[in-house]
């Protein structure tokens, strides 16, 4: 039976089952991008895994703000990143630099300060809609006849939590309140109350603008931490993918590092270049088995070894180095596909690279018919 097909990827070996199950987890623009997406993050999942293991790490899951634990894998992934990679904390000079590039970066948007009296409809209906109307009315003749203060109304009369302060609803943004509010006080000069009282789903509202802040840059002490955290934070997203970059260069002078089983886990990998480059045994075996097995091929490097004054052994080391140096993600899949059925795919693989060192490989041409011809 022939094996299912598999996808090397940063000198992993991966199942094209499992890269179509975790594209859905990459949406993308076209099925090639999702397909690439997914393929690549299988691989760097399975190096740094890879790499706990060597490091003989153990799970410890830590839970997020949001009371979610990580997964096993999730936790040896943050454990090797945690162990591998450091960065040296920005200085406040390095803070102050950014801070002084980026002038109206670091903003404190503009504000105002508000009070109201809410007056809520004692229930949904029209007579008490309007009952609570009336209220409204006169603590704003009250409020501009001067009969009482906006404090001593909000604390006698308002139905909001705020009354307790004297109605005041403290800093605000736009935004923070329902629109037809804010439109209203954000039209009135500092310190006058609305002509009007306001209606919102909540019930009616009295008013006050009490002060407005213009935007205004925030000092540098007010920022320097969050400076630092975002350079930190940048230079550890820059150092873990230099990290995670530099673990795929050395699988791929590996040959195929590890291999994915079909439901994700670490197996035993099929081939490494690498290890048998280093098997003398290998190497000895591979002249005398392609005698046998392709006695054409066999001919083929006997005579390309004489040509470069080496002997076969050597001549099989320098192919087999050579693929390893500059074999793509494709060539190393077409290898992986054309070894795996094999007997002995090790010899079935140095066989496959010395075929594509040797044999010419043939031309595909195509025929155009001429219009008319």
């Amino acid at each position: 039976m022939t094996a299912a097909r598999k996808i090397v990827v940063e000198g992993v070996e991966i199942p094209e089952s499992l890269i179509a199950q975790e594209a859905q987890n990459h949406p993308s623009l076209s099925a090639a991008d999702a397909w690439a997406a997914s393929a690549k993050a299988l691989a760097i999942k399975a190096l740094l895994l890879g790499r706990a293991r060597e490091l003989g790490l153990q799970p410890q899951p830590q839970w997020d703000e949001q009371g979610r634990q990580e997964t096993k894998e999730e936790a040896l992934v943050r454990a090797v990143l945690d162990t591998e990679v450091e960065v040296t904390a920005p200085t406040s000079a390095e803070c102050r630099r950014l801070y002084d590039a980026h002038p109206t970066r670091f903003q404190i948007p503009a504000l105002y300060e508000a009070s109201h009296i809410l007056i809520a409809p004692a229930a949904d209906d029209p007579a008490s809609v309007e009952a609570a109307r009336a209220t409204a009315e006169q603590a704003v003749a009250a409020l501009a006849e001067g009969r009482a203060s906006f404090a001593d109304l909000a604390r006698s009369l308002s139905d909001c939590p705020s009354a307790s302060e004297g109605g005041r609803l403290g800093h605000l943004r736009q935004g923070d309140l329902t629109p037809e509010v804010e439109t209203v006080l954000l039209a009135l000069p500092p310190g006058a109350t609305a002509p009007a009282p306001v209606r919102s789903r909540f019930g009616w509202h009295v008013l006050r603008l009490e002060r407005r802040t213009a935007p205004r840059r925030a000092p540098f002490d007010q920022v320097e931490a969050q400076i630092r955290l975002h350079l930190e934070s940048r230079a550890w997203a820059a150092a873990a993918a230099r990290y995670t970059a530099d673990l795929a260069e050395q699988a791929k002078l590996r040959g195929v590092s590890l291999t994915l089983s079909p439901t994700g886990e670490i197996a035993d990998r099929s081939l490494s270049l690498g290890d048998m480059l280093a098997d003398e045994d290998t190497l000895v075996g591979a002249e005398a088995w392609l005698a046998v097995a392709d006695p054409a091929l066999a001919e083929r490097t006997a005579q390309a070894a004489a040509k470069a004054g080496l002997g076969v052994q050597d001549f099989v080391r320098e192919s087999m180095a050579a693929f390893v140096a500059e074999a793509s993600d494709e060539r190393w899949t077409q290898l992986i596909s054309a070894a795996q059925d094999a007997e002995d795919p090790a010899l079935a693989a140095i066989a496959q690279i010395l075929r594509s060192r040797l044999v010419p490989q043939s031309q595909t041409f195509t025929l155009i018919r001429r219009r008319g011809a």
